[in-house]
């Protein structure tokens, strides 16, 4: 007896069926998916404009072609090299303190058994993220100026050490940048950890204690291997920015002092100097364009890596 196969459902009916089914959800991901739309697909578009000469008489579609001219503005300065030194370097050294330092202050945070104290923390930590850095420059300035500053009038003079000038001295800058970086950053990063931390069964950490484990084992042992996943996700989340600097960090706070160029100049400061000067609309679009295409490949060599190592954590 021959058996008959059923017929296949009608893709349109079984969509419409599903959206049916599920609208009340699909309602809630519309806010979503709009802005997603508008905000990051829908400028996609302007990435023509950075292979043509813009002319504001004749729009951007009509403007001409200039194929690559755009990119190689980026690459035959003599600070190519400097700016994308400093853009890479800066970033990756961001990426390793963030991680290090936000998880250090997660772990502290969650060890804390007085509520009230955790919480004072979490918010002191947490509030430098919301400044913005023009604030931050303000409270560099105040602190780093070198007739009236507060390290220069109230650390090291009285101790005998002559004023620095600190706004003119461009090898001191590697040092305070990230330090700047850091403290801005490092509250918001350490109450995500904090949260994945939270989320660790405390079964763990009772049967390590009869076990008779340190708290330092714990730690290494439970604590990190179990929050690995968010850290990996993270790191490849910063990965992907890695050529796209905080412009406010490098802009506002050495307050765009000729002077250390050579140790704050990174690619987007240089290209927004470039634009001032220049008013070459293309150019900075190609700057955007070239940033955003190292970023996706930096992220998918991360994650094909990451992928190799351990499948089950990486990103997709």
């Amino acid at each position: 007896m021959a058996i008959t196969k059923p017929k296949p459902q009608n893709a349109m009916l079984r969509f419409i069926r599903n959206v049916r089914k599920d609208k009340a959800l699909l309602l809630l991901l519309l806010p979503g998916v709009l802005y997603l739309i508008l905000n990051n697909y829908l400028p996609m578009f302007g990435v023509v404009i950075a292979f043509k000469h813009v002319d504001y008489s004749k729009g951007i579609l009509g403007s001409d072609w200039v194929g690559l001219d755009n990119f190689q503005f980026l690459f035959s300065t003599k600070d190519a090299w400097i700016i994308t030194r400093n853009t890479v370097l800066y970033n990756a050294l961001f990426i390793v303190l963030n991680l290090v330092v936000a998880v250090a202050f997660a772990i502290a945070l969650n060890e804390l058994r007085a509520r009230l104290a955790a919480r004072f923390y979490q918010s002191v930590m947490f509030l430098p993220h919301f400044l913005s850095m023009i604030v931050v420059s303000y409270l560099g300035y105040s602190l780093l100026n070198s007739e009236y500053g507060f390290i220069n009038k109230t650390v090291l003079e009285p101790l005998g050490f002559p004023a620095v000038s600190w706004y003119s001295e461009s090898k001191l800058w590697p040092f305070i940048l990230p330090l700047v970086n850091l403290w801005k950053h490092v509250g918001y990063l350490s109450i995500v950890y904090l949260a994945a931390i939270i989320g660790i069964d405390n079964e763990y950490y009772e049967a390590a204690h009869i076990d008779g484990a340190s708290k330092w084992q714990q730690i290494t042992r439970i604590t990190v291997p179990l929050i690995r996943p968010v850290l990996i996700v993270m790191t490849l989340l910063q990965v992907g920015k890695i050529f796209n600097s905080d412009f406010g960090l490098f802009y506002q706070v050495p307050l765009d002092s000729g002077a250390l160029y050579n140790t704050t100049q990174v690619i987007d400061t240089y290209v927004y100097r470039a634009l001032l000067t220049l008013g070459d609309i293309g150019m900075s679009s190609a700057a955007g364009l070239y940033q955003a295409l190292v970023g996706f490949v930096l992220v998918m060599t991360t994650n094909y890596v990451v992928r190799k190592i351990d499948k089950e954590n990486a990103l997709f």
